[in-house]
Protein backbone atom coordinates (compact mmCIF):
# COMPACT_ATOMS: atom_id res chain seq x y z
CA UNK A 1 0.00 0.00 0.00
CA UNK A 2 1.42 3.37 -0.98
CA UNK A 3 1.29 6.62 0.97
CA UNK A 4 -1.31 7.87 -1.53
CA UNK A 5 -3.46 4.79 -0.91
CA UNK A 6 -3.31 5.34 2.84
CA UNK A 7 -4.34 8.99 2.51
CA UNK A 8 -7.17 8.11 0.15
CA UNK A 9 -8.42 5.42 2.54
CA UNK A 10 -8.28 7.89 5.43
CA UNK A 11 -10.06 10.62 3.44
CA UNK A 12 -12.77 8.18 2.40
CA UNK A 13 -13.27 7.12 6.04
CA UNK A 14 -13.67 10.78 7.00
CA UNK A 15 -16.13 11.16 4.12
CA UNK A 16 -18.11 8.14 5.27
CA UNK A 17 -18.46 9.63 8.74
CA UNK A 18 -19.64 13.04 7.51
CA UNK A 19 -21.83 11.60 4.73
CA UNK A 20 -24.50 10.70 7.28
CA UNK A 21 -25.00 14.33 8.31
CA UNK A 22 -28.32 15.74 7.10
CA UNK A 23 -26.80 19.16 6.32
CA UNK A 24 -24.61 18.70 3.21
CA UNK A 25 -22.92 22.09 3.59
CA UNK A 26 -21.99 21.29 7.17
CA UNK A 27 -20.70 17.87 6.10
CA UNK A 28 -18.48 19.33 3.38
CA UNK A 29 -17.11 21.89 5.79
CA UNK A 30 -16.54 19.20 8.41
CA UNK A 31 -14.50 17.04 6.04
CA UNK A 32 -12.24 19.94 5.09
CA UNK A 33 -11.90 21.07 8.69
CA UNK A 34 -10.94 17.59 9.85
CA UNK A 35 -8.29 17.22 7.13
CA UNK A 36 -6.94 20.71 7.86
CA UNK A 37 -6.78 20.15 11.64
CA UNK A 38 -5.44 16.58 11.75
CA UNK A 39 -3.29 16.15 8.62
CA UNK A 40 0.08 17.81 8.39
CA UNK A 41 0.81 20.05 5.38
CA UNK A 42 2.81 17.32 3.58
CA UNK A 43 -0.10 14.89 3.82
CA UNK A 44 -2.51 17.50 2.47
CA UNK A 45 -0.13 18.33 -0.40
CA UNK A 46 0.20 14.67 -1.45
CA UNK A 47 -3.57 14.22 -1.23
CA UNK A 48 -4.33 17.37 -3.24
CA UNK A 49 -1.83 16.28 -5.90
CA UNK A 50 -3.73 13.01 -6.20
CA UNK A 51 -7.06 14.86 -6.38
CA UNK A 52 -5.65 16.97 -9.23
CA UNK A 53 -4.39 13.92 -11.11
CA UNK A 54 -6.20 11.95 -13.78
CA UNK A 55 -7.08 9.00 -11.51
CA UNK A 56 -9.09 10.26 -8.58
CA UNK A 57 -12.08 7.98 -9.07
CA UNK A 58 -11.01 6.13 -5.91
CA UNK A 59 -11.96 9.14 -3.78
CA UNK A 60 -15.56 9.35 -2.52
CA UNK A 61 -17.62 12.02 -4.33
CA UNK A 62 -18.39 13.84 -1.05
CA UNK A 63 -14.66 14.14 -0.32
CA UNK A 64 -13.95 15.51 -3.80
CA UNK A 65 -16.81 17.98 -3.43
CA UNK A 66 -15.41 19.11 -0.09
CA UNK A 67 -11.92 19.58 -1.52
CA UNK A 68 -13.28 21.67 -4.40
CA UNK A 69 -15.42 23.80 -2.09
CA UNK A 70 -12.69 24.33 0.53
CA UNK A 71 -9.48 24.12 -1.52
CA UNK A 72 -8.03 27.38 -0.21
CA UNK A 73 -8.38 26.15 3.37
CA UNK A 74 -6.51 22.93 2.61
CA UNK A 75 -3.54 24.39 0.71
Amino acid sequence: MTHDDTLIRMANQIGTFFESMPDRTEALSGIAKHIKNFWDPRMRKVFLTHVDGPHHEDIKPIVLESVVAHRATLE
